[in-house]
């Protein structure tokens, strides 16, 4: 158990305009973070600010670390720990840039670096969402038990990380995306651009009459829940539109995978509306030629943020069947289902979360 670990992990939140440094221990930071200023736009700035930041954090902590783990926008090859690609926050590291091995020389240690999509799934699997689930369902006096989870991230991107069993699926590419998804309402465009922070303030800039409004979705927000003057219907139907855009790409990733989702972002402060649309997408009809109506998502889609169906969702349709030919019987629950739910660690928190996990996961072996 990642609690009971008394290995340090050094961890890292890298943004565009910050980046902040810590340690984890036992899946908790045991230092106060260090934040410095990114240098985006300068690559020997950025890897200097990087090793100042993290020789910092180890002067604090008083101990070697294990390791230093963390996640970094993509495009990348994070096994090789390698960014390079189109970085909108990053443009210094566009021509590719050996990061990982890189600190790895400068501190000694083993240097992983992932997708924070990924690192956010993982996080929630082990200390976030999957077990708190399974822990109630228990509670419950239910049988069922999740192992597989779908982790989103809603923020200035759509991001996404799938987990199987306690082990984080990387693909064969370090390329498991939702954001290039087709998006529903737009022919030809990706699907972030419906779920994305940009998503809402547009939205609500057509419905409201007002393109260049300047509002960031937490003013967005308190106009739709009525605590600030502006256009509450444009308010409220940008918000549940991102969650309809975002309910069809999960509709498409769950019938593949199947599991249970957790939504992480800022933006889920917004839960109340944005929750509808996607339960309003995923609970939806298709059809075949013939004109028979099939489910969209062949599992029943609870709301686990509402008491009254996880209720339901902890019951099922569980019924005793006799075993042909004897006298026993055995437990049996037709009813495929599962659920959906926003974080409640938050997102940073389960990214770093995410990370010391990965960390040990790959020094056990």
């Amino acid at each position: 158990m990642i609690n009971n670990d008394s290995r340090i992990v050094l961890t890292l939140d890298a943004g565009g305009t910050n980046m902040v440094f810590g340690a984890m221990q036992g899946g908790e930071f045991i230092t106060e973070p260090i934040t410095l200023p990114s240098n985006a736009q300068d690559l020997d700035l950025c890897l200097d600010t990087m090793v100042v930041g993290f020789r910092t954090v180890m002067s604090r902590i008083g101990a070697k670390p294990a390791a230093i783990s963390f996640a970094f926008p993509g495009p990348a090859d994070y096994p090789a720990g390698i960014i390079g690609g189109f970085l909108p926050n990053f443009p210094s590291f566009r021509s590719g840039v050996a990061l990982g091995p890189f600190l790895e020389d400068k501190f000694g240690i083993p240097v992983y670096i992932n997708n924070d999509g990924n690192l956010y799934a993982y996080g929630e699997a082990l200390g976030g969402v999957l077990p708190e689930v399974n822990a109630r369902l228990a509670e419950a006096g239910s049988s069922k038990r999740y192992h597989n989870l779908l982790g989103y991230t809603f923020g200035t991107g759509f991001g996404f990380g799938y987990v199987q069993d306690g082990v984080l699926n990387l693909g064969d590419n370090s390329c498991g995306e939702t954001f290039c998804l087709p998006h529903p309402k737009i022919k030809g465009v990706i699907v972030e651009e419906g779920v994305a922070i940009r998503a809402v303030k547009r939205v609500y800039g057509e419905l409201s009459g007002n393109p260049a409004h300047g509002l960031e979705p937490k003013e967005i927000g308190a106009i739709a829940s009525g605590k600030m003057p502006g256009n509450r219907e444009a308010a409220i139907r940008a918000f549940e539109e991102m969650g309809e855009v975002a309910g069809d790409a999960m509709a498409t990733a769950v019938t593949l995978l199947d599991g249970l989702i957790v939504i992480g972002g800022g933006i889920m402060h917004n839960h109340e509306f944005i929750m509808p649309g996607i339960l309003k997408t995923m609970r939806g009809k298709l059809a075949t030629l013939s004109g028979e109506e099939v489910d969209r998502v062949q599992m029943k889609v609870y709301n686990l943020d509402d008491p009254a169906e996880f209720e339901a969702f902890a019951k099922g349709e569980a019924r005793q069947l006799k075993v042909y030919g004897s006298d026993r019987y055995v437990t049996y629950d037709p009813q495929k289902r599962i659920g959906v739910m926003r974080s409640k660690i938050g997102a940073s928190k389960a990214i770093s979360l995410g990370a010391y996990a990965f960390a040990l996961s790959q020094l056990d072996k």
